[in-house]
């Protein structure tokens, strides 16, 4: 109504609001009103993109080779993009031109023209198997490309995919591959076999070695044995000797020590008897019935029997001897209770 409009953006859009030619808004994901007949609306799409590549080469050997990739890029100043190329939106939210594809092949030229001089100085078989060289090519030349900062943008990184040669030039290349393997490969069999023959060579000759060895080894072990026998020989006569005058000394020792115990025992015998009879001297010549006295003996029962005894000596003195029952019967009761 009346050329007032209302539109939003998301986050990952970068908008320019120009108004009588003059930036009067500028922001990401904006949401605003504007006079369509003095306004202008730019939106840059802030977002990393994927920009697939393919494109053709000659090799220093005049071969065409293919190379497939893709680069990945972000716009870091939208402001710079929207200097150089047209973003802007008709009344409708579309955008007037598709300028994005014109970005997009200016990045693939500046790719293309990194790869170009390097494909040109290698043979194809070379070009084939250089994917990281060439990757690495095309960050460095798009990193330090003048046009590319121009535009604006950051390069994230550079695949390639494929690089692959002519269907023809590819045929060729497996049948020489495949010729070449199959010389490796007999080359190898050849080598195989000389090595089996080589081996089954060093195998006779080292069991040739092992057989002297041990030949060589046994007659050392006999020779080993012999002198074992002979030294273990010599050992036992040694050991016997040993033996016999530790007997002999054993035995010359027992002799000495028996001479010895013979001469103690003499000794201690005759000292025993010259003790015994130093004590029985003094009472050689005395009279049993003092030696009895003097023994003090306090038992009536010894008393009685040296009465008894004084009785039987003096029998022819005595007429009659009475002894009654009681003192019989007292004595001989006692006698059996000690006995008990």
């Amino acid at each position: 109504m009346l050329g007032i409009k209302h539109i939003r953006f998301d986050s990952m859009t970068y908008v320019l609001h120009y108004k009588n030619g003059k930036v009067s808004k500028e922001g990401r994901g904006l949401s605003f009103f504007y006079f369509a007949p003095s306004s202008s609306i730019v939106a840059i799409p802030m977002g990393s993109n994927d920009l697939p590549f393919i494109f053709n080469e000659n090799t220093n050997d005049y071969q065409t080779v293919t190379i497939q990739g893709q680069i990945s890029y972000k716009i870091a100043d939208p402001k710079t993009l929207a200097d150089t190329l047209d973003f802007t939106l008709n009344d409708n939210g579309q955008y007037k031109k598709n300028d994005i594809e014109k970005l997009n092949q200016r990045i693939i030229n500046e790719a293309q023209t990194a790869t170009t001089a390097f494909i040109q100085s290698i043979k194809l078989k070379d070009a084939i198997r250089s994917a990281k060289s060439i990757e690495e090519r095309i960050r460095e030349g798009l990193t330090s490309s003048h046009p590319i900062s121009m535009l604006g943008i950051d390069i994230l990184g550079a695949n390639i995919l494929a690089i692959s040669a002519t269907p023809e030039m590819s045929r060729a290349l497996e049948t020489e591959t495949r010729e070449k393997l199959q010389q490796e490969a007999d080359q190898a069999i050849y080598e195989r076999r000389n090595f089996a023959v080589e081996q089954e060579r060093k195998i006779r000759e080292s069991e040739l070695n092992t057989e002297i060895a041990v030949e060589e080894k046994q007659k050392q072990i006999a020779e080993k044995r012999m002198e074992t026998e002979i030294q273990r020989s010599d050992n036992e006569r040694k050991l016997r000797e040993m033996q016999l005058e530790a007997d002999i000394s054993v035995e010359t020792q027992r002799k000495m020590l028996i001479e010895q115990k013979t001469l103690n025992d003499k000794t201690e015998a005759d000292t025993q008897g010259y003790v015994l009879e130093a004590m029985l001297n003094p009472y050689k010549n005395m009279d049993w019935k003092t030696l009895t006295a003097l023994q003090q003996n306090s038992d009536p029962r010894f008393n009685m029997a040296l009465a008894f005894r004084l009785l039987a000596e003096n029998a022819e003195k005595i007429g009659n001897l009475n002894i009654s029952p009681d003192l019989l019967d007292s004595l001989l009761h006692r006698s059996n209770d000690e006995h008990r």
